[in-house]
């Protein structure tokens, strides 16, 4: 595709990127519907969104991930610079409300081509903030998102829908039909990445059903309140320590109430995430006479080049069945 060259916008991108330590990618001009190689500039912003648009661009696509690999994003701050970037870039893939610096950015960008990840799928609430009596009801019969219900922000719901692959396989077809709208030129080989991906989530969904069949428990518990789609996907019940900060400790009425939990519901494990620190899991694993385990909320993949989406999401099977006593 012939689009003449904009040397001001792509030297100054340049020079920011550069001074950002990440690269001389450059971005072309808002509205422009490729850059200037030919590709599609994707600017994502954090694993889970850079990860669909790798997949289903491929080779006709250049994709930024606005959180470096091992890093929480949660806490992402963007610089000036930073927010210049992704005004630049001729598509955006985010989900609103898990990191409002990017949601601000958006919204300023003007950019033309927006794969908004909440607008392709359903929100629901899991979890509390404040881990006390309230929102816990540990009847089997209630195994479920019913009364969990967790602030995120301002979201209106739990934002963690990766964790689901039903829900993620959802997301992947809507940043597919974004970036048919972003390069018509290459629109088919974005649907066949498109099904060829959703083909994958779908038989990773029977990968989990089928591997937690027959489980003994259905409860787990982790610290971080990252698993409640997950969770009712496959019929668990997810008890999470403390909320969305997989590092806050827990108050002397919640680790009473867990080790109810416990008792009642046969746990045996507690779960931390492996880019947080596992002291508060040990403690209430010590405390509890439990044993610790890592399930991660794939926020971020610590090593790109040797873990990807599904990798993860099989060694969080793994855990699980081990866990929760399925053969």
């Amino acid at each position: 595709m012939n689009i003449s060259p904009r040397p001001r916008r792509l030297i100054r991108t340049s020079a920011a990127l550069t001074a950002l330590g990440v690269g001389s990618l450059a971005l072309a001009a808002c509205g422009s519907d490729t850059g200037d190689d030919g590709k599609v500039h994707v600017a994502a912003s954090f694993y889970p969104m850079a990860y669909l648009a790798q997949q289903i661009g491929g080779d006709h696509v250049e994709v930024q991930n606005l959180t470096k690999p091992g890093t929480e994003p949660h806490d992402l701050e963007l610089s000036p610079k930073q927010t210049g970037q992704l005004s630049e870039a001729d598509m955006v893939v985010y989900l609103k409300g898990l990191q409002p610096a990017v949601d601000e950015a958006v919204k300023q960008s003007g950019v033309k081509h927006i794969a908004e990840a909440t607008s392709f799928t359903t929100l629901e609430k899991h979890g509390t903030d404040v881990h006390g009596e309230e929102g816990h009801d540990h009847g089997h019969e209630e195994h479920g998102h019913e009364g969990h219900d967790h602030d995120h922000g301002g979201t209106d719901g739990d934002p963690h829908i990766w964790l689901d692959p039903v829900r993620y396989a959802e997301v992947a077809e809507g940043v597919g039909k974004q970036l048919q709208k972003a390069d018509p030129d290459h629109k088919s080989t974005y649907a066949k990445n498109t099904k060829a991906l959703v083909s994958r989530l779908n038989t990773l969904d029977k990968e989990f059903r089928d591997g937690l069949k027959d489980k003994k428990t259905d409860t787990f518990i982790t610290t971080h309140a990252a698993f409640g789609y997950l969770a009712e996907r496959y019929g668990l019940h997810e008890e999470a320590v403390s909320g969305i900060d997989p590092e806050s400790e827990p108050s002397a009425a919640r680790m009473k109430e867990l080790h109810k939990v416990a008792e009642k519901d046969d746990v045996d494990t507690v779960f931390f995430e492996n880019n947080a620190s596992d002291k508060t899991a040990r403690t209430l694993a010590k405390d509890l006479r439990l044993k610790t385990g890592v399930l991660s909320p794939l926020e971020s993949v610590e090593h790109p080049g040797k873990q990807n989406y599904f990798s993860v999401m099989r060694q969080n099977l793994t855990a699980l069945k081990t866990a929760l006593g399925a053969q």
